[in-house]
């Protein structure tokens, strides 16, 4: 889901007060922080494309912490202005925050709390959402982050209602982002809040992006449209449960996914009630056990057509689904289509380049040959490797051309 539309509550709508404009950007910036993420609110709010329709915004870097800020490959930035310029800004972004384990600078923190009480819009795109954490500032609210950092998000401040699936989130006054392309997005949704789909539409196609991502079924104070970082997710389980107990269990479950079992047999096998267990995994995750097991079973299929001939009732079978209605049920509800169409859809993403290779040099490691089924391809060990007819790869492309690592079985390196 992606909360996006241009309707917000009437209740999140506040006066901006003292020299606060609506026209001023505030960038927030810290050492250590990626220079791409960085980079995303001063490309949309930094340059005057004007002459393309764009209103224009008045943009303030602001160095969060003392500089030079050190940035990806070594690179030192100098920003021209400090704390004291948020003063100024009726909209505050934080695009990256260096670490999700330590905390923010106390002295930015408080910045962030006084512009939002100034009536200031704050905004936190991929690990800026743990700055705005850290700040209190999400504390009751929906939020989201990067996927792989969102277990960790919900561990760290409970409060926050943190939403895997969004690619953005908007709750008025304050707004969050999933990874790198969903910042982008995030920043046209601003622009479209401020001055309407044609500005929007024009900054997009400035950017050459698309103005509006479908795919999802979205939310902005509980409004619809957008597209779901679901589908780019890989959900396996944060590094961090690999010294917990529960961590065998998981990874036993990883490597049965083709047999049929259940989250009460789970909690078995730890040794917990059903009520202990869902309570455990989910403090763990910040995800209720039926539903990641579901997603990773989903993860599997959506693997074993990509790599394999198998018919749709025989995908289910090796994924663990009592039924192929099961699969395409929950295949439908994850990826927004059916079993058939999404192999359909990948087959014909697929690089020409790909099968001349392929008919060049023989059978590949990597391109399963038509009526070999889904024997397995090499011997990586990646976890789900280990369930029969899965064909092991070390990486696997995502729906937007993306390619995403597998998961790694906690504790595993």
């Amino acid at each position: 889901m992606s909360h996006d539309s241009t309707a917000v509550p009437d209740s999140a709508v506040r006066k901006l007060s003292g020299r606060r404009r609506k026209e001023i950007v505030a960038v927030l910036l810290f050492s250590g922080g990626p220079i791409f993420e960085s980079s995303i609110p001063l490309s949309v709010f930094g340059i005057d494309r004007q002459d393309a329709g764009v209103p224009r915004y008045r943009l303030l870097v602001c160095a969060g912490e003392e500089g030079p800020l050190r940035t990806t490959g070594g690179l030192e930035l100098s920003a021209p202005h400090g704390l004291d310029a948020i003063g100024r800004a009726g909209t505050v972004v934080v695009p990256a925050w260096r670490s999700i384990t330590s905390p923010p600078p106390e002295q930015a923190l408080d910045v962030l709390r006084r512009a939002h009480e100034e009536g200031a819009r704050i905004v936190g795109l991929c690990t800026g959402a743990f700055v705005l954490a850290a700040a209190g500032l999400l504390d009751g609210r929906p939020a989201t982050t990067h996927w792989m950092y969102a277990p960790t998000l919900a561990k760290r401040y409970p409060s926050v209602h943190v939403d895997p699936r969004e690619l953005f989130v908007d709750d008025g006054d304050v707004l969050t982002s999933a990874g790198t392309g969903a910042g982008i997005d995030l920043c046209l949704h601003i622009v479209r809040s401020d001055h309407g789909n044609e500005a929007a539409n024009a900054l997009a196609r400035r950017l050459v992006v698309p103005p509006r991502r479908g795919g999802g079924t979205g939310h902005t104070g509980g409004a619809g449209g957008g597209a779901a970082q679901e589908r780019y997710l890989d959900r396996s389980l944060p590094e961090e449960i690999g010294a917990d107990p529960l961590a065998e269990v998981v990874a036993w479950a990883l490597e049965h996914l083709h047999e049929q079992f259940d989250v009460e047999q789970l909690a078995a096998r730890a040794y917990m009630s059903r009520r202990t267990f869902d309570r455990r995994f989910r403090s763990l995750t910040g995800s209720a056990p039926l539903q990641w097991l579901i997603t990773q079973r989903v993860l599997q299929a959506q693997r074993l057509l990509e790599t394999s001939d198998y018919s749709v009732d025989e995908v289910a079978g090796r994924c663990g689904f009592r039924s192929p209605v099961a699969l395409r049920g929950h295949f439908r509800r994850q990826l927004g289509a059916s079993p058939a169409a999404y192999r359909a859809a990948y087959r014909a993403r697929r690089p020409q380049a790909e099968q001349s290779v392929a008919g060049e040099h023989g059978p590949s490691a990597g391109v399963p040959q038509q009526g070999q089924g889904a024997q397995p391809l090499s011997a990586d060990p990646a976890p789900l490797s280990g369930a029969p007819g899965v064909p092991s790869q070390s990486r696997r492309p995502a729906e937007n051309g993306e390619v995403l690592p597998r998961p790694t079985l906690p504790g595993r390196r």
